[in-house]
């Protein structure tokens, strides 16, 4: 089942879309928050929807334009491990048995067709991930439960300001001003419709763009070293987690280097500039920049296209 949001107030109105995207029906319920406070109930009712008008990728939100709670892990090691080779720092002990997460901003969500930002010397960047839409999860959650709540997946744009994170994170705080708004596809998926959905990590080719040349095609599920449940599992360690929690992958990232060298290419820009730093002494790949355009798409979520402001 794939469900979209399209503009309409806060919170949008819910559709029901086709499997080719080209339809769409009102859902029986207003809003996809409204129906994952009661997915039991409503559920079956949206899959009983058959979409008979057409659908308009570009008149969509965010699926859920405003989210209780935005949770991000960084589940490829390969990104953090370049990273930190990056700039000479060591790798955290706990690299491999613990996931890195942080929690940000989720009360305006952007929706696929949403301008992206660049202020002077913001160092804007676009990060393509894969992201779960989760029903209740309480406190403590085994991976087995942690698992169960996963209601929808989706792909988004988690945009970071690498020329203001620095400073946040040398205050000892943040981030805040370096993680604005992210932009989500058009669509979001129940995992059984999920060709590539192993029940813990999405497979398949998530295409990054930049001003219509490829920049990325790495395997979503290849290197993803914590898959989502154990991502659930760890962030509902202290705390329950309430239906219509979103968590992310991190930055999706295979080894390999660029497309131009044969390998998967990156998700972001900040990748192409590690493996620079580490071959050659120094970053060449500039950060975003106003008239830019960036495309990040996946099946069967349809394209986030944005064009930097």
């Amino acid at each position: 089942m794939k469900l979209a949001t399209l503009s309409a107030g806060r919170d949008g109105r819910l559709v029901v879309v086709s499997d080719d995207l080209g339809r769409c029906a009102e859902a029986p319920v207003s809003t996809l928050q409204a129906a994952l406070d009661d997915w039991t109930r409503w559920e079956p009712e949206l899959r009983a929807v058959r979409p008979t008008e057409p659908f308009d990728p570009a008149l969509c939100a965010a699926p859920l334009p405003r989210a209780y709670q935005w949770l991000d892990g960084s589940a490829y090691l390969n990104h953090v491990r370049l990273a930190r080779q990056a700039r000479g720092a060591e790798m955290p002990p706990e690299l491999e048995t613990v996931p890195l997460m942080y929690q940000g901003m989720s009360d305006g969500n952007l929706g696929p067709r949403a301008s992206l930002h660049a202020g002077e010397g913001w160092g804007a960047d676009f990060e393509a991930e894969v992201a779960v839409i989760l029903g209740d999860v309480p406190m403590g959650a085994s991976r087995e439960v942690a698992a169960g709540a996963i209601r929808l997946v989706t792909i988004l744009n988690d945009v970071s300001l690498r020329g203001i994170i620095p400073g946040e994170l040398a205050r000892g705080f943040g981030f805040v001003q370096g993680k604005p708004a992210s932009a989500y596809a058009p669509v979001a998926v129940t995992p059984d419709a999920l060709a590539g959905w192993d029940g813990g990590r999405l497979h398949g080719t998530m295409e990054v763009d930049l001003d219509g040349e490829p920049f990325g095609r790495p395997d979503a599920g290849r290197g993803m070293a914590f898959d989502f449940p154990a991502l659930i599992a760890h962030a509902a360690r202290t705390r329950a987690l309430s239906a219509g929690t979103v968590l992310g992958s991190g930055t999706v990232s295979s080894e390999g280097g660029a497309l131009g060298d044969g390998g998967p290419g990156y998700a972001c820009i900040a990748e192409a500039r590690m493996v620079e730093t580490i071959r050659d002494g120094a970053p060449r790949t500039p950060w975003l920049s106003p008239g830019q355009r960036v495309r990040i798409a996946m099946e069967p979520f349809g394209a986030i296209e944005q064009v930097v402001t």
